[in-house]
């Protein structure tokens, strides 16, 4: 009976586990709140949604996916040929798809 606990007790003196932290800098997060919530009023309600949103996003992209799309996103708001470079691109779409998935996915849970 006494070598039986022993890899009980053992188990038990190891830390537990540590959570699995997503990859998203805390910035980048206040900063897709405080966009969210602009959109979706000022209040504690949006504050939780808006959080559960990128939480919900940053489950389903990685924050190097999650930075290609934004950063396609913003090159095709311009203008001129370097914005058509952006538009045109099958592989700039298909990224651009993914993020909008995630926050129509984000949008089902969260909202």
């Amino acid at each position: 009976m006494k070598y039986l606990s022993l890899p009980i007790l053992f188990a038990l003196c190891l830390p537990a586990a540590a959570q699995v932290v997503s990859d998203y800098p805390t910035a980048a997060r206040a900063e897709y709140v405080f966009a969210c919530m602009a959109t979706n009023g000022q209040n504690a309600d949006a504050l939780t949604r808006c959080s559960c949103s990128v939480d919900a996003i940053a489950e389903i992209l990685s924050w190097e996916d999650y930075v290609a799309a934004e950063t396609v996103l913003r090159m095709r708001q311009g203008g001129g040929e370097r914005a058509a470079l952006f538009r045109g691109n099958p592989t700039n779409t298909a990224i651009l798809a993914e993020l909008r998935r995630a926050q129509a996915e984000a949008e089902m849970i969260c909202f």
